[in-house]
């Protein structure tokens, strides 16, 4: 590892097992937009997994720096440079992709950018897309953990914005945009990932499962 680029032990902790579900799922994908792209961990291991799969990363516009530095030293040649991209604005400046990908990004944005975050997938997702999103979430009201309801307390001490969200609402503003639920998938350290399917025309997803 090298000491001088920024460094996120949880990516390093989630890698593997987010890749268990990758691997069911862009094998047969061309392009990827992943939105907060943090350290660059997930970037440079996944686009190294997926050789045929051009992985776009991106994050706000004062994280791109940090966030090139070791995307620009893996100098892959699915891997470009990572673009700024704040989902709150009306225009994304990216390609349109069958992809998309955020981690540990939903719980630090407002509510607002939420709902602005689901409406650039919709804009961004072609038809058949995958959306997969990976984080803590809450069902029917109620935190998974008391570690995760702690989590949530220390997030909005930080900014009463933020917070871990509920799985219901997210789901909602995801079938707003025409995606289905495929998967919601139990992940490390008590978070999911979910993944769903735009304009799939039948199915329900259910947690841990896949459609039947």
């Amino acid at each position: 590892m090298d000491n001088t680029l920024p460094f996120s032990q949880a990516s390093e902790n989630n890698k593997l097992a987010i890749h268990d579900v990758f691997s069911r799922h862009l094998t047969d994908r061309a392009s990827l937009l992943e939105i907060g792209g943090g350290t660059g961990q997930h970037a440079v291991y996944f686009a190294k997994q997926f050789p045929d799969l051009s992985w776009q990363s991106s994050d706000i516009p004062s994280s791109v720096a940090t966030l090139n530095r070791r995307v620009g030293i893996a100098q892959l040649p699915n891997l470009p440079l990572a673009i700024p991209l704040d989902v709150n604005q009306a225009r994304w400046e990216c390609e349109m992709c069958d992809g998309i990908f955020s981690a540990n990004s939903l719980h630090i944005m407002s509510a607002d950018s939420v709902q602005n975050f689901f409406a650039g997938v919709g804009r961004k997702l072609q038809k058949g897309g995958l959306l997969l999103v990976y984080g803590p979430f809450k069902y029917d009201g109620a935190f998974t953990t008391e570690s995760n309801a702690r989590f949530d307390q220390w997030l909005k001490n930080r900014d009463y914005l933020s917070g871990v969200r509920d799985f219901e609402w997210i789901n909602q503003l995801a079938e707003s945009q025409g995606l289905r639920l495929l998967e919601d998938n139990s992940m490390p350290a008590n978070n999911q990932l979910l993944v769903w399917a735009y304009n799939l025309e039948a199915g329900t997803g259910s947690r841990d499962n896949l459609i039947p």
